[in-house]
């Protein structure tokens, strides 16, 4: 197939990208390049990249023209960040996803997938969420998602779009923007920095690597039935404190570099995703244990500091001023 990957310059969707082209499909890439859009990302994939956002008509129609299928990842990813600007998120969630659907219908696109997220059905205290969990989202980043999901299935049953949706865990792995937990803490305990913990850091968390992730997006765009949700959790949970503490025995730093800060507003508790239907009716798994593919991460950004350097030296520096209330050493 040809393939429009929204927002492929991104952390899992250049995974995905990387993913797609081994499988032989040609992949266009099309991307707004904001912060956390890396286009060395996908450098030498062989992939093609168009410059722009999926909130734009023009822009997107043009970019799907002679593709057969559509993925779409693009988005703003990170919940402190809805939590201070809700309106991007709104923009790129639920008006893009708006208008990449009626590209689809318009060009007579043969299949569309969204990307979602576990964060669409809430905080569960125990056992996991299936795809007949209600949706609860509890931020301003999970709740424009959920509306975009909520779009997708207007428009299948509206329009007939051949549309699914794949909703994944916490992901982790290589080349994730460090504002996200593990490769912030990573990133902090190589430097000898505190490593900033919210609250009490119980918070419990289904960890799912992105390879895996990217492997079960492309087996519900090839097999998933129109219509339907799937998800896909990671075969692990772990306590956000437990993480923090396992990334410090990894990079040969003591405990006595956490920091309790104050909470996020409204933190979830909980996420836990069930994944039989993903299994059974599509024989996808987790293939990566979280102690592995923890290890592999901190490998990585301990051997590929020309990635995250310009990073860790440029805005990010005052983002996470912002954040934290001190300066990165």
């Amino acid at each position: 197939m040809r393939l429009l990957v929204t927002g492929g310059c991104g952390f899992i969707g250049s995974a995905y990208v990387r993913l797609a082209l081994a499988e032989g499909h040609e992949v266009r890439v099309l991307d707004k390049l904001t912060y956390a859009g890396r286009p060395e990302n996908i450098e030498g994939t062989g992939a093609e990249l168009v410059e722009g956002a999926i909130e734009d008509p023009a822009v997107a129609g043009e970019a799907m023209a002679g593709c057969e299928a559509v993925v779409n990842f693009a988005a703003e990813s990170h919940v402190d960040r809805s939590i201070a600007d809700p309106e991007a998120f709104a923009r790129t969630h639920v008006i893009g996803t708006s208008v990449l659907l009626d590209a689809v219908r318009e060009r007579g696109v043969a299949r569309y997938l969204q990307v979602s997220t576990d964060e669409v059905y809430g905080s569960i205290e125990s056992g996991s969420f299936d795809e007949s969990s209600p949706i609860q989202p509890s931020s301003p980043y999970s709740a424009t998602k959920a509306a975009g999901d909520l779009l997708v299935s207007a428009h299948v049953h509206t329009y007939a779009t051949e549309a699914v949706i794949c909703r994944g865990s916490n992901n982790y792995g290589p080349r994730q923007y460090p504002e996200k937990l593990i490769p912030l803490m990573v990133l902090n305990a190589l430097h000898g920095d505190s490593l900033p913990v919210y609250g009490d850091g119980r918070q419990v968390r289904n960890w799912l690597y992105m390879e895996d992730f990217a492997r079960a997006i492309h087996t519900v765009l090839e097999r998933g039935r129109p219509g339907e949700a799937y998800n896909a959790g990671g075969p692990d949970e772990m306590e956000n404190l437990d993480v923090v503490r396992r990334i410090l025995e990894l990079t040969g730093r003591d405990e006595s570099l956490i920091e309790h800060v104050t909470d996020r507003p409204g933190h979830d508790r909980r996420y836990s995703l069930g994944s039989e239907k993903i299994r059974s009716e599509l024989g996808w798994e987790a293939r990566v244990r979280f102690a592995e593919g923890l290890e592999q991460t901190v490998s990585w950004y301990r051997d590929n500091e020309s990635w995250w350097e310009p990073i860790r030296s440029g805005d990010y520096r005052e983002y996470y001023e912002r954040q934290y209330g001190r300066a990165l050493g």
